[in-house]
């Protein structure tokens, strides 16, 4: 028995170690790859990505790379030839190439969840990208904000912030999350969750919860469980969007955003049925994760810096006191009047990196300039934009919390090393929306209610930001005279 379980192991070994070679060897195709390694076989370095840490710092994973490699290397992640770049220049190159040589991507897991007749739709680019930016930009962009957003924003908040002050205390990033998605979907489609039998938050809390999982369609796994969730959430938004259509034959102007698609679907062709669920899903999946985790941050970062909130209180005070009419709705120039508040937001923003990085992938062989390296066609590029956000040589002492360092810091210098909304041409449209959605809602918290952290969250990056069991903050109504 001895003999024949070290035959097995043997040759386990050396399968192991030939899968190896031919894994580091078959990626290279006669051309000059980029220093690194691509781990061990099938699962790559995927192990060491997703492995906590806890700190606001870059991962481990990229930091101990690029001491070792550079700021541009190659690894495998999830059975992926993946090159992570922290390198400006190379970096700004590949949002310009969008289109060319580079396209919009996604790990398999995230990829797959968002699929239309076989194709992803995450990629979607020329007439259709522009369509997708247009709309959303005529509905959430700084023009819908000030003719009859913000008020609406405020109102909203205003209803949530009451409902969390009757509880004892509330998980602050699940129920954030929820405040986001409905507002926004009340938006998108006129959704209503008070009388919608569907909770839309808590299927997205289980898709995120898969999205960084391998592509193990099994019973009894994360990936599986997204996928379900995934299927719930579609089989919602195609029911509501028929519904919308069957009842549409009246409406010649005005409405939602969906609204509006149905009536594009005319004159834009490749706007099928399906393709509309889609864009839907992808939309509320953008608004759920990202502002939810800059606010639960922030209420972390403000509970360790008194003075950071002493300020940001006394801004929205003034704010408050300078209206004629203490009830009237916040306009466009209260917002941009909080000049502190958009402090304390870059700084969170820049401090929380909530995603790990920005994928493309290579359409053609890319020899990069100066480095004497090519990446391959059909494999992706990580775009690490965080790094430049932790770079000591732009912002001092980088892992401080410090709002007022962006008063003194040049436009031009923030152009180029700030971008938490991403890049180029897919710079995300919902910016200056999610930038007024967070200041709109300190504006009520501070002027009209009171809290109290109860718990704090153990912060950790798996490469995702995380909060570990949550933050837990107690409100209350102040009443103002």
């Amino acid at each position: 028995m001895w003999t024949i379980g070290l035959y097995i192991l043997v040759a386990v070994l050396v399968i192991f170690i030939s899968q190896y070679w031919r894994n580091n060897a078959r990626y290279s195709n006669g051309v000059v790859l980029p220093p690194g390694s691509m781990g061990l076989p099938f699962i790559g370095e995927t192990l060491h990505l997703i492995f906590p840490s806890y700190s606001l710092d870059l991962h481990p994973f990229i930091k101990k790379r690029i001491q070792r490699y550079g700021p541009i290397f190659r690894t495998n992640l999830a059975g992926r030839p993946v090159v992570i770049s922290v390198d400006p220049e190379f970096n700004n190159y590949v949002f310009a190439e969008e289109g060319r040589t580079v396209e919009l991507y996604y790990m398999d897991t995230f990829s797959n969840i968002f699929k239309h007749e076989g194709e992803s739709r995450t990629n979607a680019h020329g007439s259709l990208h522009k369509y997708i930016r247009g709309i959303f930009l005529t509905h959430f962009g700084a023009q819908s904000l000030k003719n009859k957003l913000i008020p609406l924003i405020e109102q909203f908040v205003d209803t949530n912030l009451r409902a969390w002050s009757n509880q004892s205390s509330i998980e602050v990033k699940h129920e954030a999350s929820a405040m986001v998605l409905n507002f926004c979907a009340k938006q998108i489609f006129g959704h209503d969750p008070e009388k919608s039998s569907e909770d839309l938050s808590e299927m997205y809390s289980r898709i995120l919860d898969g999205l960084m999982s391998f592509p193990l369609n099994i019973p009894g796994t994360a990936y599986h469980r997204c996928s379900k969730s995934h299927e719930k959430a579609t089989n919602m938004l195609r029911n509501m969007l028929k519904d919308k259509v069957n009842n549409s034959a009246e409406q010649k102007s005005g409405g939602d955003l969906v609204d509006q698609m149905i009536r594009d679907m005319d004159k834009e062709k490749y706007l099928s049925e399906e393709l509309v669920v889609q864009m839907l899903y992808s939309a509320l999946f953008a608004t759920f994760e990202s502002v939810s985790a800059v606010i639960a941050l922030a209420f972390q970062l403000l509970s360790d810096h008194p003075s950071v909130l002493q300020e940001l209180t006394a801004e929205q005070d003034a704010v408050f006191r300078r209206k004629k009419d203490p009830n009237s709705p916040l306009t466009w120039d209260d917002y941009k009047s909080m000049t502190f508040t958009l402090q304390v937001i870059n700084e969170t923003l820049r401090l929380g990196n909530v995603a790990p990085g920005l994928l493309r992938k290579v359409l053609k062989d890319i020899e990069v300039k100066g480095k004497g390296f090519t990446i391959p066609a059909g494999w992706t590029i990580m775009v690490v934009t965080s790094a430049l956000q932790m770079n000591p040589d732009t912002y001092k002492n980088p892992l401080e919390f410090n709002p007022w360092r962006w008063k003194e810091m040049d436009s031009d210098v923030i152009s180029k090393n700030f971008s938490p909304f991403g890049g180029g041409t897919r710079q995300c449209a919902g910016a200056e929306f999610s930038r007024a959605f967070m200041c709109i809602f300190f504006h009520v918290l501070l002027t009209k209610y009171r809290w109290t952290k109860i718990k704090g969250a153990t912060i950790s990056r798996n490469p995702i930001l995380g909060f570990g069991k949550g933050i837990h903050i107690r409100f209350a109504q102040q009443y103002v005279n």
